[in-house]
């Protein structure tokens, strides 16, 4: 009589939490109450990383963590993107911002949704079709001010409804829940993430919670060849791709370029580092290596992905092994060895001390070091 029972939360605390300092009352806390939905310790240990890095308080939830599916992947996984609460706080440390708008709303209009989805009342693998009517505005705008020279000047985002709203399921056109019930509201909040963006570039340069839920991590285009009339290269493998999904149905992608390190200018150095830096936090290299897509072509693009899957892959790498790569590289860049570095890499792999996985994150990053050097150099001959 009188005993206390312990509830186990139904995330079990992590042995890594520790070195993030949140013990397992925090633990607890975070899993049942700031973050109820989440599915994973990796989920919410990403959230406190990100927290901690911008010195945000996790206990307000300044971030959401997102399920979103990656097409790589084939599976759900857990990211984690700043909410537009937090969005705006970021705005405001900058002590530049000035005012908000209310939101502008477009004409409404009136959408049937319908899809087969699962039907988990049915026999297993049963389908069943859902249909939703929903009334929404087409269009939001939100006008953020910024003082700019002292002057308060205007920013304003306009988002459509259709080209925003969250959907079920990966390649779902049925929206979720909260856009069902909140169809002005999440709208509203999509908007004013924009004007945010749009106002403060270099505080507020990613996407939102609100925007990104319900969205799917693509592999970039150029990472699917598509049949074509001239044909496809030989090293290339032909893929069939679903019309109506984008699904890769058969084959394997044709292998990426490796990019000239030293025909990358210097603007572009600079876009991959703040890509990378925005990346980290919340693991999201698909959607960076879109952006990349998005604005670079060629040997540039090519540099992007090389990086950025650079970065991704030291993630997965041991402190250990990063801080041998670092010495060896400071080794060879005094001697100007390159080539011994990289023949003394291969030797390690084929003697089984190195990994497939830790010589494609060294060998990347002598290339990286080379490269760079190589350009210092000649930048340091020009100026003489």
């Amino acid at each position: 009589m009188g005993e206390v029972i312990s509830l186990q939360p139904r995330i079990a605390y992590p042995v890594e939490a520790k070195s993030y300092g949140v013990n397992e009352q925090t633990w607890r806390v975070l899993v049942e109450s700031t973050f109820p939905s989440a599915k994973t310790a990796e989920g919410i240990l990403l959230a406190v990383a990100y927290c901690q890095a911008r010195k945000l308080d996790i206990m307000k939830r300044p971030v959401s963590i997102v399920p979103m599916w990656s097409s790589a992947l084939r599976k759900y996984v857990e990211t984690v993107w700043p909410g537009i609460n937090e969005v705006q706080t970021t705005a405001a440390r900058t002590g530049e911002f000035a005012g908000v708008d209310a939101p502008i709303y477009g004409p409404e209009i009136t959408e049937t949704f319908t899809a087969e989805v699962n039907d988990e009342d049915g026999p297993r693998g049963s389908k069943k079709t859902v249909t939703v009517t929903l009334k929404f505005p087409e269009w939001c705008t939100v006008t953020v001010y910024r003082l700019v020279g002292g002057v308060r000047c205007p920013f304003t985002g306009k988002v459509y409804w259709m080209e925003t709203y969250s959907r079920k399921g990966a390649r779902g056109v049925l929206p979720t829940d909260m856009w069902v019930k909140r169809p002005k509201g999440q709208l509203a909040k999509c908007a004013k993430a924009d004007a945010l963006r749009a106002a403060f570039p270099e505080e507020c340069g990613g996407y939102s919670a609100e925007e990104m839920d319900g969205k799917v991590i693509e592999a970039d285009e150029a990472d699917i060849p598509r049949r074509s009339k001239r044909g496809v290269p030989q090293s290339a493998t032909v893929m069939d791709i679903d019309p109506k999904t984008g699904e890769v149905l058969g084959g394997q992608p044709v292998p990426e370029p490796k990019p000239d390190l030293l025909q990358v200018g210097v603007e572009v150095k600079e876009l991959i580092g703040k890509l990378v830096r925005r990346a980290l936090p919340n693991g999201a290299w698909e959607t960076a290596i879109g952006y990349a897509a998005e604005r670079l072509k060629d040997n540039d693009l090519a540099y992007a992905k090389y990086v950025l899957r650079q970065a991704e892959r030291s993630q997965s790498v041991s402190d250990k092994v990063r801080a041998s790569t670092t010495e060896l590289i400071q080794r060879a860049g005094a001697a100007g060895a390159w080539t011994g570095a990289k023949d003394y890499l291969s030797k390690l792999r084929n003697d089984g001390k190195l990994s497939d996985l830790d010589f494609e994150y060294a060998q990347a990053e002598v290339d990286l070091a080379q490269a760079e050097a190589v350009a210092t150099a000649a930048a340091m001959k020009e100026a003489v």
